[in-house]
């Protein structure tokens, strides 16, 4: 087994990279590593960092397509990001409940107007966005957190699901099915390809993603704690400081869980919750997404809102170039494949 996984995930072609997944061929990048959407972070630098790393960067639609421009704000983000790169980048269009209802329809007639050949989906019922996109020859990888949302996105024309384990930071779902079990229940399951989302930073966990049926992984935390990530470097430095246990849950009581760094903020919103469960109106000004940038854009301030990370904060200790990061992660995962996962096979 361990021969035969080696040889069809390493890539005997050295000048592409040295993993060969269905990822890597489908949407034509070197490595099998999606830096995923995230709030105040997926700006055109982010992505075009990681995908000249070789890897597949994602600017985030909801972030960019903001008053007064809206979509044309992401037409304004994704021009810059070609300027930045010409290696392949996608955008990410999350459906999840906000306070002001994003131009759905104008965010997804920018993305095929401009070219953009993949999309990553996440959220609730993405039935029509999904077949809307696929309609225009877009490639679409579709996060969801239970392998039965996968089975339905496939249903409707997804071309890759991004397997969001409870790890993960944002939203995890509420069923709370870590990645060790819901990866090996997608790879028994789904008949589409998955990569695996939520927790992950390091190239061990690369090898075991593709081990467990994976064509590569989707980070988003670990993106944060590099160089050319647009935000603050005291946020990028309290990833660096923090434990794997510094993060908790608010929203809980809401139904639309999510996982943000633990500070004071975060602790007075789920005192709160616990008091006036399912009441947003009581938590409202603690958790404005305005608060969420200033943190992350201008003050540096850790402490004054709630912004989401993953577990993989308790891995991540240093601040390294998107470039010397997916390096890194590739050739540990290589190394982890040859060196001890095919090591380990009895010799007969």
């Amino acid at each position: 087994f361990g021969s035969r996984f080696a040889r069809s995930v390493l890539n005997s072609k050295a000048m592409s990279g040295p993993f060969r997944t269905k990822l890597t061929e489908m949407v034509g990048i070197q490595h099998p590593v999606i830096q995923g959407g995230m709030h105040f972070v997926g700006y055109a630098e982010m992505a075009a960092a990681v995908s000249n790393a070789g890897g597949l960067g994602i600017i985030t639609a909801l972030t960019v397509a903001q008053p007064p421009k809206g979509a044309e704000a992401l037409r304004d983000e994704i021009r810059k990001c070609k300027k930045l790169t010409d290696k392949p980048f996608g955008v990410n269009i999350t459906l999840l409940p906000v306070g002001v209802q994003p131009d759905f329809e104008g965010i997804i007639r920018v993305v095929i107007e401009e070219g953009i050949k993949v999309v990553e989906t996440a959220g609730r019922k993405p039935d029509v966005v999904i077949k809307t996109l696929k309609a225009a020859g877009v490639i679409v990888i579709h996060k969801c957190v239970a392998v039965r949302h996968a089975q339905t996105a496939a249903r409707v024309g997804a071309d890759m699901i991004s397997m969001d384990g409870f790890d993960c930071g944002g939203h995890p779902g509420e069923e709370d099915v870590g990645n060790w079990c819901l990866l090996a229940q997608a790879a028994k399951e789904l008949k589409i390809p998955f990569v695996a989302s939520g927790g992950c930073a390091t190239g061990r966990q690369l090898a075991a993603a593709l081990a467990l049926g994976a064509e590569g992984v989707n980070m988003g935390t670990r993106f944060m704690a590099t160089v050319e990530a647009p935000i603050h470097q005291k946020i990028k430095q309290a990833l660096v400081d923090a434990k794997i246990t510094d993060t908790t849950h608010i929203f809980r009581t809401m139904g639309n869980t999510e996982r943000v760094y633990k500070n004071p903020t975060a602790a007075k919103v789920r005192d709160i919750e616990g008091k006036h469960p399912g009441e947003f109106d009581k938590i409202h000004d603690l958790v404005r997404g305005e608060n969420y940038r200033k943190s992350f854009q201008e003050t540096g301030d850790i402490d004054s809102s709630v912004w989401s990370c993953g577990q993989s904060i308790g891995l991540i200790d240093d601040i390294p170039t998107c470039k010397e990061l997916v390096a890194r992660i590739v050739q540990e995962a290589e190394a982890t494949i040859r060196n001890e996962v095919v090591s380990k096979l009895a010799r007969l």
